[in-house]
């Protein structure tokens, strides 16, 4: 079962890795040609998204590995903080990119081809389209935080390439009004707008990461789901949970349920049914569980 999980995440990470090396080529050429930083912004993101990809290729083994000893965690937690340098470098590179498309709308902008750019997005658009279509029929048998992150950023080139597409075809449209003189400032501006949408996944994710890496509990309502599965299990034995300890780092996650018997005897045996029970319910909602029932 890992192996296949194994050799689903590295095929998708191979095909989003090849298909960004693509796209960033055909955008790199574009900007050089057409001088828009618009295109220039999309491209410089994707590279950097894409540079992290090759040494995640190397990492994705790793994660597979069993818990022992002197990993008492595995390495779950290379992925949390692989996530956490990431987009912590696409945090800083975008701030940049915001910057200085800020200074160039102060400074009255500049002209460009908006007729070729429109037309290049929309084909960007679709083959950005093509590739989320693929990676998500190969998601559906397998889902890690990693290939989220993946089928996010291709969704987000969707939507950011129909964006540009359009509003470079109203710029060609302004050309032929009174509101001509606003075409310097559309490149610009949807440079910046782009900056400002991609900043708000790298803090979402770097405040994730994290918390996974100093292993605080997880979301409240991930802790609710949790407690729920166990109370419903708990009904049905002679015990009551008096603590529940959560811990989720990476894809990997702890659960320590902490009973309180009304007698001194405990039945392993009941200790080991329930907790195969609730782990049986939790692996259909979380990737890698690990689940402990101890006496309080």
């Amino acid at each position: 079962m890992k192996k296949d999980k194994l050799q689903i995440e590295k095929r998708i990470l191979h095909l989003s890795f090849w298909g960004s090396v693509l796209f960033i080529v055909a955008e790199g050429i574009m900007a050089w040609i057409t001088h828009s930083h618009s295109l220039l912004t999309d491209c410089l993101f994707d590279a950097a998204d894409l540079v992290m990809i090759g040494p995640f290729l190397v990492l994705v083994p790793l994660l597979y590995k069993p818990v022992t000893e002197k990993h008492p965690y595995g390495y779950a937690q290379v992925e949390s903080l692989f996530l956490l340098v990431k987009y912590s470098a696409l945090l800083a590179l975008t701030c940049n990119l915001l910057v200085e498309n800020v200074k160039l709308l102060l400074h009255g902008g500049h002209e460009v081809d908006a007729g070729d750019i429109a037309i290049f997005e929309f084909l960007v658009c679709l083959g950005c389209l093509f590739m989320y279509i693929v990676l998500n029929h190969y998601s559906k048998k397998y889902e890690s935080t990693t290939i989220k992150a993946e089928l996010y950023m291709w969704k987000l080139d969707i939507v950011s390439s129909i964006g540009v597409a359009v509003a470079f075809a109203v710029q060609m449209i302004l050309l032929r009004t009174p509101l001509s003189f606003l075409t310097p400032f559309i490149d610009p501006a949807v440079a910046v707008v782009m900056a400002v949408l991609l900043i708000m996944e790298p803090v979402k994710v770097i405040f994730q990461s994290i918390k996974n890496l100093v292993l605080f509990a997880p979301d409240e309502e991930v802790v609710g789901k949790i407690r729920e599965i166990v109370g419903s299990h708990m009904q049905d034995y002679p015990y009551e949970v008096t603590f529940l300890d959560v811990i989720q780092t990476g894809r990997k996650l702890w659960v320590e349920v902490y009973i309180g018997n009304q007698t001194d005897v405990i039945h392993i045996s009941k200790l080991h049914r329930v907790r195969d029970e609730i782990r049986q319910e939790l692996k259909h909602k979380y990737d890698q569980v690990y689940i402990e029932i101890i006496p309080d």
